[in-house]
């Protein structure tokens, strides 16, 4: 017999799509649904349901992932007037895991408890890009009641190689964007580093050669130097959704100094209106050797 819980996969984008296959691919039954639905056919040949509305998908689901870009889109299928939140099983697990910033995150965990006091919303985002996401090598930053929580466990098992806590929910976003802010300022370093690299005679592997084996030389940098020297950019993370992601980070700063990440933003909103937008954040090595 089956013991694993029933998951609900809500966003099939390039992220929730891989959680839902490593889900199907370790012994879940999994229930999916994306606005646009050939993002899911596949996982359906491979032995998900693939459901019409979000609704259908939680049906009898004891974990509920919610993977969509933004505050609007997962506020909408929670809480909408077709959200799902009041046709969830009693004790049912949200796990918020779109990196949608902290005020949202804290709204909708307050209304999750008002509305419905026996769900357990968590708050999960990831810190992890495509193909992490599809080789489950990614780390899910989790927040919330993890004693009530315990049926999620074998679920970020199965799709990441570990799980951090971080408190009450909303700890995770905060974390989230702490690293992505990080990984923000790393990109655009690498960038005009690599620019002064090549306008002083030297290539892409003579940048890594001098960096490999020490403590700069991050995998990370690797990847992007060979989508750099390859000029390809498909995406693993999409320039917008960095950007947005730059945008929730100083948001949360509020008052505090991030000059770096508030010139990067703005340069990379350039990026994005010169129509870079749904290449990878490496692009942003591309607009800046054409455009400065």
């Amino acid at each position: 017999m089956n013991t694993l819980p029933v998951v609900a996969v809500l966003g099939l984008g390039a992220m929730g799509h891989a959680f839902a296959a490593n889900l199907v691919t370790k012994g879940f039954i999994v229930r999916g649904w994306n606005r646009t639905r050939q993002r899911g056919e596949d996982l359906a040949a491979a032995g998900m349901t693939l459901c019409d509305t979000p609704r259908k998908a939680v049906s009898g689901a004891r974990v509920i992932i919610v993977m969509l870009p933004d505050d609007a889109a997962a506020t909408e299928v929670i809480h909408g007037p077709d959200g799902v939140l009041e046709l969830l099983d009693n004790q049912a697990i949200i796990a918020q895991m779109g990196t949608i910033g902290s005020a949202a995150t804290e709204r909708l965990s307050r209304m999750v408890a008002q509305v419905r006091p026996d769900v357990v919303f968590l708050d999960a985002p990831v810190s992890g890009t495509k193909t992490p996401a599809e080789n489950a090598q990614i780390m899910v930053l989790a927040s919330g009641d993890r004693q009530r929580a315990a049926a999620i466990e074998p679920v970020f098992s199965a799709i990441a190689k570990a799980t951090k806590w971080f408190g009450p929910a909303g700890g995770g976003t905060r974390m989230k964007l702490v690293v992505n802010a990080w990984l923000i300022a790393m990109m655009q370093g690498m960038s005009e580093s690599l620019q002064l690299a090549q306008q002083l005679g030297f290539t892409p592997d003579d940048f890594w050669d001098v960096l490999e084996g020490g403590p700069l030389a991050a995998p990370y940098v690797k990847n992007k130097l060979e989508m750099i020297k390859a000029d390809n950019y498909a995406p693993q993370m999409q320039l917008i959704w960095a950007l947005k992601d730059a945008n929730l980070a100083l948001d949360a700063a509020g008052s505090g100094h991030m000059p770096v990440l508030r010139t990067t933003a703005d340069l990379w909103q350039c990026a994005v209106d010169a129509g870079l937008g749904e290449e990878d954040i490496a692009v942003v090595y591309r607009y800046l050797r054409d455009h400065h």
